[in-house]
C-alpha cells in the first residue's frame, strides 16, 4: 500500500477529511473504522523499520570509524617499515624516525578529522530521523484527537442514523 509513514498519515488524514458529515452537525463526521484502524496498524508497523534505519546509520559509522582505524594503522606501518629501510646510517635513521612520526602524526590528525565527520554525520541524521519521528507522533495525536472529537459528538446519534464509532467507549 503506502511506503511511509508521511504517506499512511496523509492517507488517514485525507480519509477524515473527506468523510460524511453527521446530520445537523457540520463539523463531525463518520470514517470507516476498519480502514482507519488498518491504517493506524501501517503506521505503527512503519515505525520498526524507521528505527532499523537509524540503527544501520549508527552500524555504518562504526564501520566507517573501524576503517579509518586501519587505515591509520596501515599507514602508521608503512611509516615504520619505511623507517626501518632508512637506518643504513645514522643520519638516515634520524630523518627516518622524524618521517614516522611525521606520518604518524598526520595519521592520527586525519583519524581524528574522519571521526569527527562520522559523528557529525550520524548525529545529524539521527536528529532528522529523530524529528521525522516526532512529527509523525504528533500528527498521530493530532488525528487521534480529532477522531475522537469527532466520534464523541456521533455517541448521540442522530434518528434514523446508524450505529457510529465512539472511541471513548472502546478505551473504557
Amino acid at each position: 500500500m503506502a511506503s511511509g509513514v508521511d504517506e499512511l498519515l496523509d492517507m488517514l488524514f485525507q480519509m477524515i477529511d473527506e468523510a460524511k458529515g453527521v446530520l445537523m452537525s457540520p463539523d463531525k463526521c463518520t470514517i470507516e473504522r476498519d480502514k482507519a484502524l488498518d491504517l493506524l496498524d501501517e503506521i505503527r508497523a512503519q515505525f520498526p523499520m524507521e528505527l532499523a534505519e537509524a540503527k544501520k546509520l549508527l552500524s555504518a559509522r562504526a564501520e566507517y570509524i573501524s576503517s579509518a582505524k586501519r587505515e591509520a594503522e596501515l599507514i602508521r606501518q608503512q611509516a615504520e617499515e619505511q623507517a626501518k629501510q632508512m637506518v643504513a646510517e645514522d643520519k638516515l635513521l634520524a630523518q627516518a624516525r622524524e618521517r614516522s612520526n611525521q606520518m604518524v602524526r598526520q595519521a592520527e590528525e586525519q583519524t581524528r578529522e574522519l571521526r569527527r565527520a562520522a559523528n557529525e554525520y550520524c548525529e545529524d541524521a539521527l536528529r532528522r530521523t529523530e524529528e521525522a519521528m516526532a512529527e509523525a507522533y504528533d500528527e498521530i495525536k493530532k488525528s487521534r484527537a480529532r477522531f475522537r472529537a469527532a466520534s464523541g459528538a456521533a455517541s448521540q446519534p442522530a434518528s434514523g442514523a446508524g450505529r457510529i464509532y465512539d472511541a471513548a467507549a472502546d478505551e473504557a
